[in-house]
């Protein structure tokens, strides 16, 4: 959900004061790398677990790590004070706010072409669209607001007064039919329809345009000088795990997400999994951890219109297209 969205502030300054830390010795010929993820252990990160599992990265010389987040992890602190090798950026925001504070930290692949975030709405409520749901009550996390937010507002003319705090508690929304709230496409729908049978109206922003990645692989420009053949190896294997865990046996991800989070359960694992198919989120062979220039170009036009970046900020720093992953 939108509460992994840990966006980077002040990180020229942590930078400076920084020091990295001692790397782990890796097996002769294999490179070490450590690995942050975003969030807690799930299917939307069930291609890194995968990779991991089915020994993508080991075939490739890497040795990795992988760090499972939660919410006092904050990746780019991590990758910032040479912490870990590689992080997982939940949205594009957080690449945009690390070039904006001059971060030596790229996106060098997107492994999810949609982002999965989504408005919900109750059903029979007239709400058959995002244009529908001008003037009526949405619940919206605060780092929503300065992200999707400003896109609804620019597309659709939302306004401000329509935001109601969201807490990451479906109780508000449930309690009243009026309201609509935020959630992943992956996760809150299946989870309302559980608790309350009620089967919610879901609508993905990226289905009307919202231009948008997610699910980057984030590593530091030293990474980048120093190994690119590492960094390559990376993608490379990441991508071939998501592949495979969306459309081969995912059993070998699935238990190591299990092993990582007991709280996490088989039933929301396999409908999270059928929602990314469904939706196209990572998409498949040839597209997955694709980005491009000009879908860059778009959300920072309409960000920077809005006022959240300066219209001169060099916006190309925050990724790179130079490891993208070829046809597995």
């Amino acid at each position: 959900m939108q509460r992994r969205a840990l966006l980077a502030l002040g990180l020229a300054a942590l930078i400076a004061g920084c020091s990295p830390a001692p790397k782990a010795e890796a097996p002769a010929g294999r490179t070490a790398m450590k690995l942050a993820t975003d969030w807690r252990a799930q299917a939307e990160l069930g291609g890194y677990y995968q990779a991991l599992a089915t020994g993508e990265y080991e075939k490739r010389g890497l040795d990795v790590t992988l760090i499972q987040g939660g919410p006092a992890v904050n990746v780019p602190q991590l990758l910032a004070a040479g912490a870990v090798d590689v992080g997982v950026g939940s949205n594009s925001f957080i690449a945009l706010n690390l070039a904006k504070e001059n971060a030596p930290v790229k996106a060098v692949a997107a492994f999810m072409q949609k982002d999965p975030q989504v408005l919900i709405a109750h059903p029979g409520q007239g709400v058959n669209g995002f244009s529908d749901m001008k003037g009526r009550p949405i619940l919206l996390s605060d780092a929503s607001i300065t992200a999707f937010w400003i896109w609804l507002k620019s597309k659709y003319g939302f306004t401000d007064d329509q935001v109601r705090k969201y807490n990451y508690s479906s109780a508000p929304f449930l309690a009243d039919k009026r309201v609509i709230q935020q959630g992943y496409a992956t996760s809150e729908p299946y989870l309302i329809e559980k608790e309350s049978k009620i089967k919610p109206a879901v609508f993905l922003l990226a289905d009307s345009g919202y231009p948008a990645y997610a699910s980057f692989a984030l590593a530091p420009d030293s990474l980048i000088a120093k190994n690119p053949a590492a960094v390559q190896a990376f993608v490379e294997a990441t991508a071939a795990g998501w592949q495979s865990y969306l459309y081969g046996d995912a059993k070998p991800g699935d238990a190591a997400i299990l092993k990582d989070n007991p709280e996490m359960t088989q039933d929301v694992l396999d409908q999270a999994r059928e929602k990314m198919r469904e939706y196209g989120i990572v998409g498949k062979d040839g597209e997955i951890g694709q980005m491009t220039d000009a879908r860059w170009a778009e959300l920072f036009k309409v960000t920077s219109e809005a006022g959240v970046y300066p219209k001169t900020m060099d916006y190309k720093k925050a990724y790179t297209l130079q490891f993208l992953p070829k046809a597995q």
